[in-house]
């Protein structure tokens, strides 16, 4: 027994040293990060802002992969499918990474189980939108014409199951309104949808719609967040009409689960030092977007919390996919 221990104590510092030159060798070479949306949408701004830094600090390329699909389900499967090596990564909102099982039936990964979470990077506040030619200038307006037009109003979003999708139907639940849901393949195209007039209203992240904002090109109505936002300092919030109302929710670096513990929190470190980088905080303010790094418990936690709270907005609201 005294020599099992004595061999054992040698053999598990081998491994304690194993893992920290693991760890401290990472990355040996360019790391993917697969973004499941086109440009333009908020998983990519934040994406194409902290991962620069990411490669600067590190001494390797992470090389940003656009996989759009299916609401954000196939490049999510590309990354679930890879080795967990720390080699491919994933950057997805928490609210549309586990709301996506609540849509698709047969998914080829388990959102919860498939995925270890890396790190908030970005906190990300929606706006409700509208196309310049509805008659509508503020939230009380828009939820009356919304009333009175049951399901006439077009609201596009970047993709069933995404942040923007999950927005809309938590503001019909809460305004006891109801709306038609368009999909497009991302924020970006849904964004053109809504300047052009081909959709009439949006909740969408305000960093996807802020230029046109502030060109007239889309009105803003009332923001997502319980407090007004520095950057839109005129727009009241949806819970200045609706008592409560509140939406947020974290762009996260996502590691296919099996990944090393030492390389997620190396990478865990590295995403915290660079979103102390007043650079980086200046470009993601500019986009409305507030510096987020929390420990990887905090992303799987937010996660369990909005899977349930999701998956009970879709089933008392009878939100399905449509084919």
């Amino acid at each position: 027994m005294k020599a099992a221990r004595l061999f054992a104590a040698p053999f598990a510092c081998v491994l304690c040293a194993s893992g920290a030159a693991w760890s401290q060798a990472y990355p040996a070479k360019i790391v993917r990060v697969v973004v499941p949306f086109p440009p333009g949408g908020a998983n990519d701004i934040v994406a194409r802002i902290v991962f620069p830094k990411m490669s600067e600090q590190m001494g390797q390329q992470f090389v940003i992969e656009n996989r759009s699909g299916a609401g954000g389900t196939i490049g999510s499967a590309v990354v679930a499918q890879a080795k967990p090596d720390g080699y491919t990564l994933l950057i997805q909102t928490v609210a549309s990474h586990v709301s996506n099982p609540h849509l698709y039936s047969k998914l080829p990964y388990d959102a919860l189980r498939d995925f270890v979470g890396v790190s908030p990077l970005g906190r990300v506040v929606s706006v409700l939108t509208v196309h310049p030619s509805m008659p509508v200038y503020s939230v009380k307006e828009f939820i009356a014409l919304a009333k009175r037009w049951p399901k006439e109003i077009l609201h596009g979003h970047s993709g069933f199951g995404s942040f923007t999708h999950m927005n809309g139907v938590m503001f019909e639940s809460r305004a006891g309104v109801r709306m038609t849901h368009v999909p497009f393949k991302g924020g970006g195209p849904a964004v053109v949808a809504l300047v052009s007039g081909e959709t009439q209203a949006q909740v969408a992240a305000i960093g996807e719609l802020i230029a046109h904002i502030r060109a007239n090109r889309v009105r803003p109505l009332g923001v997502t967040s319980l407090e007004r936002v520095a950057q839109l300092p005129d727009v009241p919030t949806i819970a200045d009409t609706i008592p409560g109302y509140e939406s947020w929710t974290w762009v996260s670096a996502f590691a296919p689960a099996g990944t090393p513990r030492e390389i997620v929190e190396r990478l865990n470190a590295e995403f915290g030092k660079a979103l102390k980088d007043p650079d980086v905080v200046a470009k993601l303010n500019i986009q409305t977007l507030d510096a987020a790094h929390r420990p990887p418990e905090d992303v799987a936690a937010r996660m369990k919390t909005d899977y349930e709270r999701i998956g009970k907005l879709f089933r008392e609201f009878s939100v399905k996919l449509e084919q």
